[in-house]
């Protein structure tokens, strides 16, 4: 199975990576805004599963491909890394945004089970948590150990409980402080532009880390 110190390492990356406001954070955050605390938790469910999905579809597909090849999991590992600067330079060219989703207005409420889907198919279709997946799950792997699919399936269970526990303080603090937020929300943007910066950074690392073999 994973070793504790390869645990330990993809958690602190894994975590670094979900404080950062991205589309699901701005989801959810709108979800409480507009229909409160139930919405957002359901909200954040639907999109801890679709997350989890991309995990099964890299442990049981993409990720035994890329880890029997060096040239594809370079290959994989510079997109991946180019994209997580890009995402970064537009988190903080756009670092309004976060800001914006606290004080636009959202639509009537809806019931559970839509809210549920459209939570699932934001985290099926993330691109950040998309190629955090597929770029960066086959580093943390323990080959000598074996069963792969299974330690990424972990592993993948590790980023979608902090995940989980990330998105729900959000939405739950957007539910329960929307009035403060609407008065004062200056600093929100300020976080945006951090985030974008230990996006950039995110990439960096990711683009400078060679496989563990």
């Amino acid at each position: 199975m994973v070793s504790l110190d390869r645990l330990l390492a993809f958690s602190a990356l894994a975590l670094l990576l979900i404080v950062i406001p991205g589309p699901s954070v701005l989801f959810v955050v709108g979800r409480a805004l507009a229909h409160g605390r139930r919405a957002a938790l359901t909200t954040v469910a639907g999109n801890t599963l679709g997350a989890y999905v991309l995990v099964a579809a890299v442990a049981l597909g993409v990720g035994p491909v890329v880890e029997r090849s060096v040239l594809l999991f370079t290959a994989l590992k510079l997109a991946g890394a180019a994209y997580l600067v890009y995402l970064g330079v537009k988190a903080w060219r756009q670092r309004g945004s976060l800001r914006a989703a606290f004080t636009r207005a959202g639509p009537p409420e809806r019931g559970g089970l839509r809210t549920f889907g459209e939570g699932f198919a934001v985290g099926v279709a993330n691109p950040k948590t998309m190629v955090f997946f597929a770029a960066v799950l086959p580093q943390f792997v323990d080959r000598a150990q074996g069963h792969v699919p299974v330690q990424m399936l972990l592993l993948g269970l590790v980023f979608n409980v902090i995940a989980l526990v990330s998105d729900s303080v959000w939405g739950l603090v957007a539910s329960a402080a929307r009035d403060w937020f609407a008065r004062s929300p200056r600093w929100l943007s300020a976080v945006g532009g951090v985030g974008g910066l230990a996006m950039i950074g995110l990439g960096v690392t990711v683009a400078a880390t060679g496989r563990k073999d």
